[in-house]
């Protein structure tokens, strides 16, 4: 095998393990969303698993963020949350670097 191929296959690799970690990371995210919105939404022990489990399930519907912003924001206004679109995508960014760090954290 050339060097070239060793290359090739190492950034393969690292692009297959980078995958799998942002997979992680955004399922993570959307569990510690999920969690949020059930507490918000009068939800607790099994219901909020339940409901967090729905929010991690909606992120499969479409490519991209907005199908779970889309779920949690309509079961917040079902619900007469009040609660701003700004200040979702902001917790959404911000639970998305809190599970970056767990997840970095637990995998070492």
């Amino acid at each position: 095998m050339s060097t070239f191929d060793d290359r090739k296959k190492g950034f393969e690799n690292k692009y297959q393990h980078d995958q799998e970690m942002l997979f992680k990371i955004q399922n993570r995210r959307n569990k510690l969303l999920g969690l949020w919105a059930a507490d918000l939404l009068g939800k607790s022990g099994e219901d909020a698993d339940a409901y967090a489990k729905e929010v991690i399930l909606s992120d499969f519907e479409a490519p991209g963020d907005d199908d779970v912003h889309d779920k949690v924001a309509a079961d917040l206004e079902a619900a007469s949350v009040d609660l701003s679109d700004h200040r979702l995508r902001k917790k959404m960014d911000e639970l998305l670097a809190v599970a970056h760090e767990q997840i970095m954290t637990e995998t070492g």
